[in-house]
């Protein structure tokens, strides 16, 4: 069984790659689901209190989970004010040590509003950096480095200029969908047309129905069903 550590910024943004996680899942992969923030600036729930907010965020959270088949973690970094730095960066890297993964998607760079919100630049920065730090015994003690090779994939943006690869989720869609409810009815977000289109557009690049797309960046481009 190989390990996938998904590395994101908030609950919700594992909607980018929902399909892939079920893939993996489905095919007896330990996939770990960990979000740096609590997403306890969203004004879905109006004015409540930001603690009360992140308690409902991260029950959404445990229940995207639950709908994915994945273990999940929360770490405390504040909403909208994540900071790539080399603190950040050892924090994360701890928990790499710990989960010891084969392979890691987290955010890359992108330029479309949404995918360029500051703490998803800043959280991609600090996962990437935590892979590497990872393998340095004395930054992650008492834990041991986890020094095996990990194939690093980013969520993609439609300009990335980086090798891409893509995942069939053709058989995860009923998976997906059921996630997009999730979301939909917690924090209004994403409508079933947008992720459909989006899902299709990506599978037509590569002769599938549903597609999910990664930038690349140690391992060979294409398609696949698993990116392990």
């Amino acid at each position: 069984m190989s390990t996938l550590l998904v590395a994101l910024s908030h609950p919700d943004d594992e909607i980018g790659c929902a399909g892939t996680i079920a893939a993996h899942v489905a095919s007896g992969h330990r996939v770990v689901l960990l979000w740096l923030s609590r997403g306890e600036m969203t004004e879905a729930f109006g004015d409540l209190p930001d603690d009360e907010v992140a308690d409902r965020r991260m029950a959404h959270g445990a229940e995207a989970a639950d709908i994915l088949g994945c273990e999940h973690r929360f770490m405390t970094f504040p909403d909208t004010r994540i900071e790539a730095g080399p603190d950040a960066a050892r924090e994360v890297a701890a928990v790499v040590a710990e989960v010891r993964p084969d392979a890691v998607v987290t955010w890359g760079g992108a330029w479309r509003r949404g995918m360029r919100h500051p703490d998803h630049q800043a959280a991609g920065r600090i996962v990437r950096d935590a892979v590497t730090l990872a393998r340095i015994g004395k930054v992650v003690r008492p834990l041991d480095p986890h020094r095996a090779d990990v194939a690093l994939f980013t969520l993609r943006g439609e300009h990335s200029t980086l090798p891409e690869a893509a995942v069939d989720v053709t058989e995860q869609r009923d998976t997906i969908m059921a996630l997009q409810r999730h979301y939909y009815d917690a924090v209004g977000w994403p409508e079933a047309s947008f992720l459909e289109d989006r899902l299709r557009r990506a599978g037509a690049r590569h002769g599938v129905e549903l597609a999910e797309l990664f930038d690349a960046w140690e391992t060979p481009p294409g398609l696949g069903r698993s990116l392990i």
